[in-house]
Formats: C-alpha cells, structure tokens, sequence
C-alpha cells in the first residue's frame, strides 16, 4: 500500500473457505478492519473440506450470513440494552464476494478478560438470549449437529491402546480421560438430541474470546457472527467457557471458577429479560453443548506425535498445551455426565 496506507493481516481461520483475509487498514483518517468473504466455489486444493461455504442459509457455514447480519436491523435492535453490541460495518457486495468494512473496535480483547470481563459477557448473552428467539431468512438451523459432526477426526482412535501410551498423553492427560470420552462417544447422538429438544433462543454459535471487544464503557462487542442462528438455551455459554482454555487463553485450573461466576451471571440475564424457562433447562444446555467438542480428542489424540502443535495459529509448547487440554476435555466429561444423569 502507499505511504498514507498500511495493512495488517489479523489472526483468523484461514481453513474457512468463506474468508479471503481479515486485516486492518490504517489512513490518516484512521483504521477500520477488512473482511474479505468469498462466495462458494470448488474446493481448493489442499483446502479443508470441513470447513467448505454452502449457498444455503440455513446451513451452518452459510458465506454470507455474517455480511447478512451487519446490515440486520432487527438484530442490532434485540441487541439494544443487553450489554451486547455489533460493530459498525459497511457492506460492499462485488462479483468475487463481499467486503466488509468493519469499526475497529477499541477496548480489552476477550484474550485480556479478566474474571470481571467474562461474568459482563456471560451476563449480557443471558440479557439478549432471555428475550424472544429472533429468526431471520439467514439464521443457521441445527448448528451443533452439523457443525461437530463434519469435524476431522477418528472417534475409533479412543480405543487404540497405542494413542493413549504416547509419550505425550501419558505426561499430560489426567487418568480417566479415556473411558470419559468413551462415556461421551456413546451417548452423542443423545446429547445432541437432547440439545435440539431444550428451549430455542437467539444465538451467536460461536460466541469465545477471540470474538469479543469490551469497551470503555463496558458494552462487549461480539464479532465474527458467520454461524449465528438458532439455537439452545445455554449453547453459547457452553462454548464460551472451555474455548477459553482450549487456545490458553485462560488457564484450565481456573475453569471451575470460570464456571461459577458466568454460569449464575448468565442466569441472571435470562431473568433479567423475561425468560420464564427452568434453571434446569438452562444448566442442561451449557453442559450438554460439551458433545460439540466430541471430535476435539480423537484428533488431538492423532495429533500428539507431530513434531509442532499451535493453539490458534500461534506455536505453543506442546506439554503445556496438551496438559491445558487434558483438563478441560476432563471438564467436559464432567459436563456430560451431568446432562446424562439428569435426563436418565
């Protein structure tokens, strides 16, 4: 770019088919973020064929929800007063794609949060998910389902003998792990049953630190809304916490009392807008959301005698990382087993 202009290249999921690039601009005006979104086309070569775009709406990598939710004014207003908001955004549709020109928002990155930030989060998703559910013509529907049921990975792994006695998963995997998730693997489909059965609210579906601005005034900005669509009561929550600690972005000791403080103060939203369902109902949905991650094992299992391992993007010590994760994949048993018992 010339002299008055400078662009820099943002962290993102690159195996997206839907995103070109996310970077920020700089003029002598200021700075705003572009996201470049590609429509959907034939699978590149060496691309991921999980993460492949759909023309579909309803489908959960949908290419142009996310340029379909900054023009939605129905869903910036039901964001109004919640403690939740949008970014500003400018919306270019050209014959490649779309554009998006974002606000840069300013303030403390969700990786920042301290436990102050995320019980602002938690209860501002209760305030906006207590309202009425909000469907528009390009909300995802069934998410969870095909979402974590199209990720890489051999669930037949959790039985090879041979994965667990790596030298790398026996340094760092607490005991149990393995006949947990074996618990899990076998009660998926009932977990995601029981997911499409709880009650239906507005959602984000992928609602984590790397997602979230707070600023000043301590409105959470929620970005990247490229799933955003249906779904239950508690799944966003259920999400928010462990991927906090799955990309060490909060360390996976301090996940129960993570839990402790959002959990209460996401119930405390609902309350807050109305919401008339159990607490039950909404305890369910965060720890049954665990089966989202039913994949995430086997392929870290597959994984552990590669000779580098990153946590989003970023190279990281492979013990530390291993170990972070062992934990709460071990929270997550804890989860399913809870959802398990409570519906038997």
């Amino acid at each position: 770019m010339d002299g008055d202009h400078s662009a820099e290249v943002l962290r993102y999921n690159s195996s997206n088919q839907s995103t070109v690039v996310v970077e920020r601009v700089r003029t002598p005006g200021g700075s705003r973020v572009r996201k470049e979104l590609r429509r959907p086309g034939p699978v590149t070569k060496g691309a991921a064929v999980h993460w492949a775009t759909s023309a579909d709406p309803a489908h959960w990598n949908y290419w142009h929800r996310e340029a379909e939710v900054y023009q939605d004014d129905r869903l910036r207003a039901s964001l109004t007063g919640t403690g939740l908001e949008l970014a500003g955004a400018k919306v270019v549709d050209h014959e490649s794609g779309t554009t998006l020109w974002l606000e840069d928002v300013t303030g403390t990155a969700g990786p920042n949060f301290n436990l102050t930030d995320h019980v602002a989060a938690a209860t501002a998703l209760g305030r906006w998910q207590g309202r009425p559910p909000l469907t528009r013509p390009w909300s995802s529907q069934r998410f969870l389902r095909q979402y974590s049921t199209s990720r890489p990975g051999d669930v037949s792994v959790v039985q090879d003998d041979d994965a667990w006695a790596q030298p790398l998963i026996r340094a760092t995997w607490p005991a149990g792990l393995r006949e947990g998730w074996g618990r899990l693997l076998t009660h998926r489909d009932a977990l995601l049953d029981l997911m499409e059965q709880l009650p239906r609210v507005s959602s984000h579906l992928d609602a984590w630190v790397s997602n979230a601005v707070r600023r000043g005034d301590g409105t959470v900005v929620l970005l990247d809304w490229a799933f955003a669509g249906d779904g239950a009561v508690g799944e966003d929550l259920g999400n928010w916490l462990p991927d906090a600690v799955f990309d060490l972005f909060w360390p996976a000791e301090q996940l129960p009392e993570l839990e402790a403080a959002c959990y209460p103060a996401y119930l405390a939203g609902l309350r807050e807008s109305g919401w008339t369902g159990t607490d039950s109902d909404a305890r369910l949905g965060v720890v049954a959301s665990c089966v989202k991650y039913a994949w995430l094992l086997p392929l870290l299992l597959s994984q552990a005698g590669d000779t580098g391992h990153q946590a989003y993007h970023e190279d990281a010590d492979p013990e530390r990382l291993y170990r972070q994760r062992g934990m709460a994949l071990a929270h997550l048993v804890g989860w399913a087993d809870e959802a398990l018992d409570a519906v038997s």
